[in-house]
């Protein structure tokens, strides 16, 4: 089932993976982009995704294009195993000819066993000597990827690594900023809350804080979220 790409085509599939990745301004658009171009480009896959871990091997972003990516991947998560972990965390390329008969990771091949999944090959994304996450094909059919569909897919990976790299590190700032407003938009409703209980029972900061905290914990709701419902005079509904 594998095709080895002439040096021309091969190098025309790069230049529409760098040309689609160039044109993304989100993180999640471009590892959409890259996981349907990587399917394309690939023959024989029923599937390929692209995962962005952070240091501890937690999705910062995910794209899939198709269900039994998200299922396979997912699993991978669950259970601490697969062949994209290995992948990101060996900064290496990964082939199983045969999830069937795969020993290295018995948990999550006893988990897709009931997917249409026999071949992957799982390769690591690497910027600036940094593993960013990886990138992975999935084929219904046992022994349909080579020694060479990898280094094809290696050759896919390092430029989509540096651009990948490019656009996560230019939609940062904006990220931080969105996280820092909700902060303090967090803390603003808890100083307002607290400032309600002051009034009301005529406690210093302090005490208003931990009588907060504890009716939010005996309401079983988020704190902001009974902070909210404490500022707007309404009953706080348990989740």
């Amino acid at each position: 089932m594998d095709r080895k790409l002439p040096l021309d085509e091969l190098s025309l599939v790069i230049a529409r993976i760098e040309g689609l990745l160039l044109t993304a301004e989100k993180v999640d658009r471009a590892v959409q982009l890259l996981a349907q171009a990587i399917k394309d480009a690939v023959p024989g896959s029923i599937g390929a995704g692209v995962s962005l871990l952070d240091s501890r091997g937690r999705r910062t972003s995910n794209g899939a294009t198709d269900r039994v990516v998200e299922e396979a991947d997912a699993l991978q998560y669950q259970l601490g195993q697969g062949p994209c972990l290995t992948a990101w965390a060996a900064e290496e390329t990964v082939i199983i000819q045969d999830v069937a008969t795969e020993p290295r990771w018995p948990q999550w091949s006893a988990a897709v066993a009931s997917l249409p999944i026999r071949s992957v090959i799982s390769t690591a994304l690497i910027s600036q000597n940094e593993c960013i996450g990886a990138l992975k094909v999935y084929a219904a059919l046992p022994s349909a990827y080579t020694d060479a569909t990898a280094r094809m897919l290696e050759r896919f990976a390092a430029p989509a690594a540096t651009l990948l790299a490019h656009v996560q590190a230019s939609e940062l700032p904006h990220r931080i900023s969105r996280s820092l407003q909700t902060s303090l938009h967090s803390r603003d409703l808890v100083n307002r809350a607290c400032g309600v209980l002051m009034e009301r029972h005529g406690i210093g900061d302090d005490e208003a804080l931990q009588a907060l905290m504890l009716q939010a914990r005996e309401a079983r709701v988020p704190l902001q979220q009974f902070s909210a419902s404490l500022v707007a005079g309404t009953p706080a509904a348990s989740q």
